[in-house]
C-alpha cells in the first residue's frame, strides 16, 4: 500500500513516515499544499493523511480540489484543530475521515485500515469531444471504437485530457507522467504523442493533439465531419 502523507511540521511527517513504513506501507511526504495537491493529482496512492492547517494551499481547499476533479482516494484528515464544525466542513468538502491531533499512533493505524478496507467509488469517465478514457480500467474510446493502448500511452493521454485545452511542454509531461528521478532523453515525450496519434487520431481522421510550435502539446475536442 502507498501513502501520500501532507503535513508542514517536518519532525511530525518524519515520524509519521517512520512508523507507517515500519507497518509496511510506502509512504511520501509533501510539506506545503501545492506540492500536496501535485502529488495528489499526478501520483497513485491508496490512501492520503492530510492536515488541514498547510502553507500555501489549506486542507480543505486540497481535498475540494481532489474530489472536483474526480479523484476518489480516501483521505484522513490530520488536524490540530477540534470542534464539530472544523470536524463537518473537513467531511462536507470530501474527506473520509477525521482524526485531531495529539493522537494516538495506533488508531491512526486503525482508521487507515479501516479506509483501505471500503470500495472506492469508481473514478468518473472523461471525455474530450468524443474521445472518452475510463480512469479506473484504464480504457479509451474513439467513438465507439475502443482503442488498445500500453499503459505508458494511457499515462500520457489521461495527463492531456485532465487539462484538455491547455499547453504542456515536454518538462510539464515528463515530470507529470515519468517518475521523479527519470534521467533520459526528454524527447521521449515526443516519440510517446506521436503514437499516441497514431492510435487515437490517425484512423478517426482527427487531430485531438495539437502541437504548439515552441511551447508544446494541447489536447482539444475533434470530432471529425460528424
Amino acid at each position: 500500500m502507498k501513502l501520500l502523507v501532507i503535513e508542514d511540521d517536518v519532525k511530525t511527517a518524519a515520524s509519521l513516515q517512520r512508523g507507517l513504513e515500519a507497518e509496511g506501507y510506502r509512504v511520501e511526504l509533501a510539506h506545503d499544499g501545492h506540492d500536496g495537491l501535485w502529488m495528489a493529482t499526478e501520483g497513485a496512492y491508496d490512501a492520503i493523511v492530510l492536515d488541514i492547517m498547510l502553507p500555501g494551499m489549506n486542507g480543505y481547499r486540497i481535498c475540494h480540489e481532489l474530489r472536483a476533479r474526480h479523484l476518489w482516494t480516501p483521505i484522513l484528515m490530520l488536524t490540530a484543530k477540534d470542534g464539530e464544525y472544523d470536524e463537518a466542513e473537513g467531511l462536507d468538502t470530501g474527506a473520509d475521515d477525521y482524526l485531531v491531533k495529539p493522537f494516538s499512533f495506533a488508531v491512526l493505524l486503525a482508521r487507515l485500515r479501516a479506509l483501505l478496507r471500503r470500495p472506492a467509488e469508481p473514478p468518473a469517465p472523461l471525455e474530450v469531444g468524443d474521445l472518452r478514457i475510463e480512469p479506473g480500467p484504464r480504457r479509451v474510446w474513439r467513438g465507439e471504437t475502443e482503442i488498445e493502448l500500453t499503459a505508458r500511452q494511457f499515462d500520457v493521454l489521461e495527463y492531456l485530457v485532465r487539462r484538455a485545452g491547455d499547453v504542456h511542454s515536454k518538462a510539464d509531461i515528463l515530470a507529470g507522467v515519468w517518475s521523479h528521478d527519470f534521467d533520459g532523453d526528454p524527447n521521449i515525450v515526443e516519440v510517446y504523442v506521436k503514437r499516441l496519434r497514431r492510435a487515437i487520431d490517425e484512423p478517426f481522421a482527427r487531430h485531438s493533439i495539437e502541437t504548439v510550435r515552441g511551447a508544446g502539446y494541447r489536447l482539444v475536442p475533434d470530432d471529425g465531419d460528424a
